[in-house]
């Protein structure tokens, strides 16, 4: 033991004639393979079958196995533990060493019996330390909000501290229970679980959540060899266990023990539904989260602006930009009613919801699917607002109102007719041929706010190469600039337009929310749409989607 605790843990061993072939005490050196390398004839002894070109999982147990595969592959600044366990009916305490043999690495493993130790407070607080590290680690491990890859991190887990094999057996409705494991070799495995749960004693009972069945209750020669799939050998002891969750069990878990293994102690037993609690724990989070971001994914495909297409001879191009880092939808939107053919008018309409996020998002949904009902009377554009104002208000919520901007659009030759109807929103603004920028006097009150509504109709026409922009006040209203708070504004708006003349509604649209974004710089910025508007020049290539 003298000699044991002056040889270096840390460093790396250089020799072609290993001195501690000669040892009085076990010695055996492994690659990174896990196949023997060298041993001395002390080991041979002791382990029977080890010798060089032998893998190291036939020569020596399970624990002193699992053991050199974790350190392996360990960097090299992380210092070296030992690892206890038994071998016969002797307890060994494992002293590895780092050994590079002609460039190749190896583990040597210094094996020091122990039995004769008695237990003390020392050996209990050692084992609570490594259980308090085992579990630190996987809290770490199981945080994913990933449901594979949390599965995997529980049976790689319980594999490497646990048993010799991990089991989670899980089952969803209305499909197969499902299995993933992983052995000794560190592989996991998902597939479909290739027995009936009733086959193995305690897993139906898991999979209800019934108190576990002890494991020495459990023969492990009633273990399905389907499961073993020829990992580990003969299966020595088996642990059944409920992955608790919210209500019911997300899953069991199964772990099982070779038989040169200790058989699994109350406290075992105890320790491993610890573990599976914490399992569970995360497996049922990251069920959760995935069937929330599943049903989110649904409603934001339904509340994402429509495709922009041209309509009647009118060309459009539109944006929109949610505020936040990952926001798909918001407070702004935009919709496109093409005419009927007969004779109607092709309808526009861009909104601005009050608030931002999921919450805005609906009350946008719930607008949208009433100005599709209102669509039969789309030309009475007063009438329209007066009934949208009548379904927020019965909401009874002072705080959920919207503004509108409605354009009903008629193809006049190469010019294009508009009428134009605002409730509380930005004025939409016109640019002329010759570069003029003119702001069109509609006016109206927000919907959703009083029993009585005003609003203003005011009728355009465009010429080639004039252009309707249709904005949110998220444009205007953009803060940053030289202070960082200062407001981009409706002056410095019309004066960045007026240097936009001849542009294409894409190009414009585009040039827009550059100018927005640009001026509030790297800060939170509220939802922008904008629509460009102007008479068909030609042929063009396909519009682009908003």
């Amino acid at each position: 033991m003298t000699g044991l605790a002056r040889r270096p843990e840390s460093a790396d061993i250089e020799a072609s004639e290993p001195i501690w072939v000669l040892a009085p005490y076990p010695v055996l050196a492994a690659n990174a393979d896990a196949v023997i390398s060298q041993v001395n004839n002390v080991a041979r002894v002791l382990l029977g079958t080890a010798a060089p070109g032998v893998p190291l999982a036939d020569a020596v147990p399970g624990w002193l196995a699992r053991a050199h595969l974790r350190l392996i592959d360990t960097e090299r600044a992380v210092p070296l533990a030992p690892v206890r366990g038994p071998i016969g009916e002797h307890t060994y305490e494992a002293h590895p060493t780092r050994w590079n043999d002609r460039g190749v690495r190896h583990i040597v493993w210094w094996l020091v019996d122990g039995t004769d130790r008695r237990p003390n407070g020392t050996d209990t607080l050692r084992l609570e330390r490594e259980r308090a590290a085992f579990l630190a680690e996987a809290a770490s491990d199981l945080s994913s909000l990933n449901t594979d890859l949390c599965l995997q991190a529980t049976v790689r887990l319980a594999a490497e501290h646990l048993a010799d094999l991990a089991l989670v057996v899980t089952r969803t409705p209305g499909r197969p229970y499902t299995s993933v494991s992983c052995g000794p070799d560190g592989a996991v495995v998902s597939e479909d679980l290739a027995i009936d749960p009733a086959e193995l004693p305690g897993l139906p009972e898991a999979l209800d959540g019934y108190p576990p069945v002890p494991s020495r209750w459990i023969d492990p020669g009633s273990l399905p060899a389907p499961l073993l799939r020829g990992r580990i050998g003969e299966p020595g002891s088996i642990v059944v266990t409920t992955l608790p969750g919210p209500g019911t069990p997300v899953g069991a878990l199964v772990l099982v023990r070779g038989s040169g293994e200790p058989a699994y102690t109350d406290r075992d037993e105890a320790f491993a539904r610890l573990f599976a609690a914490r399992a569970g724990t995360a497996l049922s989070a990251a069920r959760l989260y995935a069937e929330q971001t599943s049903m989110s994914e649904i409603l934001m495909d339904e509340l994402l602006p429509p495709h922009v297409r041209d309509l009647d001879g009118v060309e459009l191009a539109a944006r929109y930009t949610p505020s936040g880092v990952d926001g798909r939808v918001g407070g702004d939107f935009y919709d496109l009613y093409p005419a009927a053919g007969d004779g109607t008018e092709s309808l526009v309409v861009l909104g601005d919801v009050c608030g931002k996020g999921l919450r805005a998002a609906v009350l946008t949904g719930k607008i949208r699917n009433a100005l599709q009902v209102l669509l039969p009377v789309a030309g009475d554009h007063h009438l329209v607002l007066e009934r949208l104002n009548a379904m927020l208000l019965m909401h009874g919520d002072p705080y959920r109102f919207v503004t509108l901007v409605l354009a009903s659009l008629r193809r006049l030759g190469d010019r294009v007719s508009i009428r134009l109807t605002s409730a509380g929103h930005p004025p939409p603004v016109i640019l002329r041929a010759d570069g003029r920028v003119e702001e069109v006097p509609t006016v109206g009150t927000l919907i959703g706010v009083m029993d009585q509504i005003e609003a203003e109709t005011v009728s355009i026409e465009l010429g080639p190469e004039e252009t309707c922009l249709l904005h949110t006040d998220g444009v205007t209203e953009a803060r940053g600039g030289p202070t960082g708070d200062e407001m981009f504004g409706d002056v410095r708006f019309h004066q960045e337009l007026a240097r936009c003349g001849g542009m294409t509604p894409d190009a414009l649209v585009e040039r827009v929310q550059m100018l927005a974004s640009d001026w509030g710089g790297d800060g939170h910025h509220d939802d922008m749409a904008v629509i460009a508007i102007t008479p068909r020049r030609g042929r063009r290539p396909a519009p682009t989607e908003g």
